[in-house]
Parts: structure tokens; C-alpha cells; sequence
């Protein structure tokens, strides 16, 4: 049943739309595309609100209608049927690389050690795994995996394992390009990094440096920041991207913090996410790694922290609330949760509900593979009701609102995340019309439970279409299925060189039953 409110809102802008519409015929300007599905996820009041047996209405880059009976003139109109039109999902720890969690989220902490770099391959052997082609292939694959799971944004995360150092500038521009030719909106800059983490001779794991890197590293996303700018193009955007918290000497925290400052930047730091990452910096700073981004002067709303999971209320740590949660939601930083990816390592944010009632803004990533945040979304969902022992603590609202608006704070971007007109025209659909996504009583809940990101049939990123069907113009999907599991067995032969002992794949990744030979 539709609220009084939702109609005479509707009604009042339809008025409006009409108007203009008549007025950009005139005038030569494009009209509308319409969109409509049985549900809708629109936003109203600065809420979302569900919709049935409605609309979205866009032109340009625009949305300008949301709602029912829309009787302005259209170009083309999309009827999706039984689907779930909602925003397109914000992914801010977004995986633009080769699976590597089916590798290495089995391992015990001896086994673990076979992942990382070696003292010896820091020394003498450190070298890229693949060619510069190669890395511009393995880009395009996981950008058309963002695509195909309903990402219309993201800010990427791509290991540095099997990098000779981390990401150089031209790399970012290769995948700036293929970014705007597939039609994603993406938040970007090379990684950089002044350490590695390694083992060393002795077993122990530490961090080994190289500050000259870290400055090489600094200096081209910042040049990365330029070229953004120059290219003046809405869908790229120039961020601030350094590796993990401990990879940072505290010449490169502090100058990444003054550069994030004057340019007015935002920064990308995965910290608060490790018991050997809080030990390090205390070892090091005599402080944790929240003391640390606020004394170098990160710790500000132009911060993004991917997962956040180690503050001091996790059992682990303290496992009660000493300042934390609002220090960080004082500090007006976003973090930005990946539940999926955190519970197949056997972590996870204690608690979402927690850090929502503090204030802080929630964002999403997916950080691995399957970029699919609706699995990640279920997860959360599942692990928030097992933490607290209630059903009612499974915030599935929350959630929603963490891969949308949440996502467009952490950006600083009103007009992201949210059906509504004036908003960028970013929508997703999902389809819920086969017989296995079960019945439908609320749709959310339905995906949710039944379903996964990959029954998108529809993504327009600022206006264009670019997935409708499960088809992206002139993407060869099974070219690059093939093409992915080629550069994967590429990778994963790599790790035996890096290893402490040099011990071969098999033996770093055995199966989960032994392989009977042919």
C-alpha cells in the first residue's frame, strides 16, 4: 500500500518532469529513458522507501523522476518485470585483481607464512609476476566482474604480493581507460608503500623498508591526482590509495596526511584490521594504530579505513569499549566494511550495530571474490544476529543503506547511492523472477536470503547502459573466463619463489581432497 506522502510527492514532481520535458523538446535536448520494475527502492525524506509497480526516469546523466504513472514523454523504456530496481552499489574496497582468497584463507599460521614474501625474495629476488599487458588484462577482467554484480562505483584493491613493489602510475591510467570504456564510475590512484610485509630467516613475520619507494610511490599518485584532473572526465577520480597501515614508514603517513590536506583528497588506508599489524605499530610508535592516524593528522572525514574490525571492543584486544568507536566517529572517518571477506578469514566487526549507534558511517566493500555485495550483505546480516543472539539484530536496512548512501558519504557525494531527482542516474536491477529465488514477501529480504549480485540484468552508470541481460557491448565473456584462469595459474605457481622454503603450490594450496593422477 502506497503512503499518502509517497503519492502526493510523486504527483507534485510529475508536474514538473512534464514540464521540462516539454520544454527540452523544444530546445532540442534529449528525452527521457524510463526504467520500471515490480519493486523499486527509491528515496524520499532522505530514507529509502520501497515502491511497487513503478519507475525511474532519467535523462542525461540525471534521474528526474521516481515513482508511478509517470506520463511525460520517453525515448526508451526499459520493463524489467519481476526485479528489484534499486541504486547501483557502492564497492569501496573493490578487488581489481585474480582471485587470491580461494588460495589463501585455509591456511594455518605456519602455512600462512608460504603466502607472504621471504627476507631472501625482499633482498635479491624481488621481481613483477606478470607483464605489463598481463596487468592491464587481469584489470579488465575484474572490472567486468564489478559490472556483471551490479558495482556502477568503486575504489579498487589489488594484492601487492606479486608486484615487484606496488602499483606505478601508468598502470592506473591503463586502468582508467578501460574504466571509462566499460563505463564504470571508479575512484583511483596507484597503491604505494614504503615496506613489505615478510618473514624473516627466523620464522618471525616483520615488515622490511625501502622509504625511497614510498616517496616514488607518493609522488606518482599524486601525479596520478593531476592526470585525474586534466582528463576532466566525472567517472575518473583521484584518490589517495596507500597500502596497509604498517607498510607506511612515518615520513610517508605524515606526508600522505599534508598532501590529502592541500589537494583536499580523500585517502584509502586499510589499518585497525590486524593483531600483527597492532603489535607492530605499537612495537614501533609506542601507540595503536588509531593513536597513530590521528597524531600524523589521517584521522579526519577525508579518511576511509577498510575494515575497522580491531578497535578496542573487539574480544581480542580489550573487548570492551575504551573511546574507540567515538574517537573514530568524532573524527568523522568512514570505514568501510567487507563482512564477507572478514568472515572467510574468521574475523568480523564487533559489531555493525555497535558502530552504527556511535555514529560512524558504515560503507561496503567486497575486498575479494566474488564482488557480490549482496552475499557480503547477507553475511553481515547473518554474523550481526549470531553476535548479539537476537534475530532482530540482523539490520538488513542497515546494510542496504552501508552499500548506497553509506557508500556516497564515505565519498562525499550527495548525488551517489540514492534514486531520487537530481541524483546521478546509477541504477542496478535485480531480477527475482525465477522459480529458485523462492516467493516474495519483502524483495530485499528475498534477494538476500535466496539470491546473489549475480542476477543483475540491468546497470546504467550515469545515464548509460552499460549491462543489460547479463551482456556488456563488446565484451567477449568467455574469452575472459579463460583468460582469468590462465593469469590465476600464473599467480599461483609464483608464490613457491617467494616462499621462506621455497616449497612448490601443491604444497603451499593442497586441495581439499588428494588428486588421483590420470
Amino acid at each position: 500500500m502506497r503512503c499518502k506522502s509517497q503519492i502526493m510527492y510523486c504527483l507534485e514532481y510529475q508536474k514538473v518532469v512534464i514540464a521540462m520535458s516539454a520544454a527540452g523538446r523544444e530546445s532540442g535536448v534529449d528525452v527521457p529513458t524510463k526504467v520500471t520494475a515490480r519493486y523499486v527502492l527509491g528515496h524520499h525524506n532522505g530514507r529509502h522507501v520501497l515502491l511497487e509497480d513503478a519507475c525511474v526516469v532519467y535523462s542525461g546523466h540525471t534521474i528526474e523522476y521516481v515513482g508511478h504513472d509517470y506520463a511525460g514523454p520517453v525515448d526508451g523504456e526499459h520493463r524489467l518485470g519481476e526485479a528489484l530496481l534499486m541504486p547501483g552499489l557502492i564497492d569501496l574496497d573493490a578487488l581489481t585483481d585474480i582471485d587470491h582468497l580461494i588460495l589463501d584463507s585455509w591456511a594455518g599460521p605456519e602455512q600462512a607464512k608460504g603466502h607472504q614474501w621471504s627476507e631472501d625474495y625482499f633482498r635479491n629476488h624481488r621481481a613483477n609476476v606478470f607483464t605489463d599487458d598481463e596487468r592491464q588484462q587481469i584489470r579488465e577482467y575484474a572490472l567486468i566482474q564489478l559490472v556483471l554484480h551490479g558495482i556502477t562505483t568503486y575504489m579498487p584493491i589489488a594484492s601487492e604480493v606479486h608486484s615487484e613493489w606496488a602499483e606505478p602510475f601508468q598502470e592506473l591510467v591503463g586502468m582508467a581507460e578501460t574504466s571509462r570504456r566499460l563505463g564504470l564510475r571508479g575512484y583511483l590512484g596507484p597503491a604505494y608503500r614504503s615496506g613489505v610485509n615478510v618473514v624473516l630467516e627466523d620464522g618471525e613475520r616483520s615488515v622490511m623498508f625501502d622509504p625511497d619507494r614510498g616517496r616514488d610511490g607518493l609522488a606518482d599518485a599524486l601525479r596520478f591526482i593531476d592526470y585525474a584532473k586534466d582528463l576532466d572526465d566525472p567517472l575518473v577520480n583521484g584518490v589517495l590509495l596507500p597500502c596497509r597501515i604498517e607498510t607506511l614508514d612515518l615520513e610517508l603517513l605524515k606526508a600522505t596526511a599534508v598532501a590529502s590536506a592541500e589537494r583536499d583528497v580523500l585517502v584509502r588506508l586499510h589499518s585497525l584490521q590486524g593483531l600483527v599489524e597492532r603489535q607492530l605499530i605499537l612495537d614501533w610508535h609506542g601507540l595503536t594504530p588509531l593513536e597513530l592516524l590521528d597524531q600524523v593528522g589521517l584521522l579526519n572525514e577525508r579518511l576511509l579505513i577498510p575494515h575497522a574490525t580491531y578497535t578496542d571492543r573487539n574480544p581480542v584486544v580489550h573487548g570492551e569499549d575504551r573511546g574507540d568507536l567515538a574517537r573514530l566517529a568524532g573524527s568523522g572517518a568512514s570505514i568501510i566494511h567487507c563482512p564477507l571477506t572478514s568472515m572467510r578469514y574468521g574475523s568480523t566487526l564487533d559489531s555493525f550495530a555497535a558502530y552504527k549507534e556511535a555514529g560512524i558511517n558504515i560503507s561496503l566493500g567486497t575486498d575479494s571474490f566474488p564482488p557480490d555485495l549482496i552475499r557480503g550483505i547477507d553475511a553481515g546480516v547473518q554474523l550481526g544476529k549470531i553476535l548479539a543472539g537476537r534475530n532482530d539484530a540482523g539490520d538488513v536496512a542497515g546494510y542496504f543503506d552501508a552499500a548506497t548512501v553509506g557508500g556516497a558519504r564515505a565519498l562525499r557525494r550527495p548525488d551517489l547511492g540514492r534514486l531520487e531527482p537530481g541524483a546521478q542516474a546509477d541504477l542496478v536491477a535485480f531480477s527475482l523472477g525465477d522459480i529458485r529465488d523462492g516467493v516474495h514477501e519483502d524483495p530485499l529480504r528475498t534477494l538476500l536470503l535466496n539470491g546473489t549480485a549475480r542476477q543483475a540484468v540491468l546497470s546504467v552508470v550515469a545515464g548509460r547502459t552499460v549491462m543489460a541481460d547479463g551482456v556488456i557491448e563488446g565484451v567477449d565473456l568467455e574469452f575472459w573466463r579463460a583468460k582469468g584462469q590462465e593469469l590465476f595459474h600464473k599467480m599461483r605457481r609464483a608464490y613457491s619463489e617467494r616462499d621462506v622454503r621455497n616449497r612448490p603450490a601443491d604444497e603451499l594450496f593442497p586441495p581439499v581432497y588428494a588428486r588421483l593422477e590420470r
